[in-house]
């Protein structure tokens, strides 16, 4: 259980720092553009939605795991209870 906590400090302090932000080459040159024009806004909002495509994938997959682990736990409880009252009624 440690380890999720981990990896969600490890993403939480990538969000938060600066230097995480990140463009493409198209995106830079549009940013570029806009700046030199004196709208700093757009590349604010361009670098949070870069980042906002780069996370939620990882979510998304993250919770699906989760869940998929959640439910096996659950079923590998009910197969040793099956098990367990097969070999009470063989015996």
């Amino acid at each position: 259980m440690k380890n999720w906590k981990f990896w969600l400090v490890i993403v939480l302090v990538m969000m938060i720092v600066p230097d995480s932000m990140a463009q493409c080459a198209m995106c830079r040159g549009t940013v570029e553009s806009t700046v030199s024009n004196g709208r700093s806004v757009v590349a604010s909002e361009l670098n949070f939605g870069i980042l906002y495509l780069l996370v939620v994938p990882y979510l998304i997959v993250a919770s699906i795991g989760y869940l998929w682990y959640r439910n096996s736990k659950q079923e590998h409880g009910r197969r040793l209870e099956i098990a367990s009252r097969v070999k009470r009624a063989m015996s």
